[in-house]
């Protein structure tokens, strides 16, 4: 978006700077190890999936640096072979514990799915430093823009854990299709947007 190119380990950086006390990395990592190491090869992972299907990983630049970042699944296209091998890898390092844990989020995820084929933003991350500029808005509005350009997605779908995002959702046309429970303490809400 502005012009600047970036790595995807530029982007796994920027992420796991903006979900470091996620509720749901805290969640699925748990507090064993090293928690900075163990979110760096979740989202690693999340980077690498996104990579290996073609899907899009949007930035945007603050000044010289990376200020923003959505990871977005593209509807229509197939998980390569590579991914499970990746996912598997990713989890033997993370634990079965861990790897329970994010199972019970998809489940929770799996009902607010909406039926229309979709954009979904799996994660849309501003580092603390560079929230408050509009970056994220921005991002979603790039997703938005390129959801109406494409031939089989007829909206955008997201999810959030943090209560505080879900006015900020609305306010940009999102329309809550479902609202679940993770864990005890840990709620979720899916979004809808039609193009």
């Amino acid at each position: 978006m502005r012009g600047k190119s970036f790595a995807p380990h530029g982007a796994t950086t920027a992420l796991c700077e903006a979900f470091a006390d996620y509720p749901v990395m805290r969640y699925v990592l748990g507090d064993v190890g090293d928690y900075a190491g163990r979110l760096r090869t979740l989202i690693g992972f999340f980077v690498a999936a996104r990579v290996l299907r073609r899907d899009a990983i949007l930035a945007i630049s603050a000044g010289s640096e990376l200020g923003g970042v959505a990871l977005c699944t593209l509807p229509g296209l197939a998980s390569p072979p590579a991914l499970q091998e990746i996912r598997e890898k990713t989890w033997a390092a993370l634990g079965a514990d861990a790897r329970g844990r994010y199972d019970q989020c998809v489940r929770a995820w799996e009902p607010l799915a909406v039926a229309e084929p979709n954009i979904h933003v799996n994660m849309l991350a501003v580092p603390p430093r560079f929230q408050g500029r509009g970056l994220g808005r921005a991002l979603l509005d790039r997703v938005h823009a390129m959801s109406g350009e494409h031939p089989d997605s007829r909206g955008v779908t997201l999810t959030t854990e943090s209560p505080a995002n879900v006015g900020f959702y609305q306010h940009l046309g999102y329309h809550i299709v479902g609202h679940g429970r993770i864990a005890p303490g840990l709620e979720t809400w899916g979004f809808f947007r039609p193009d």
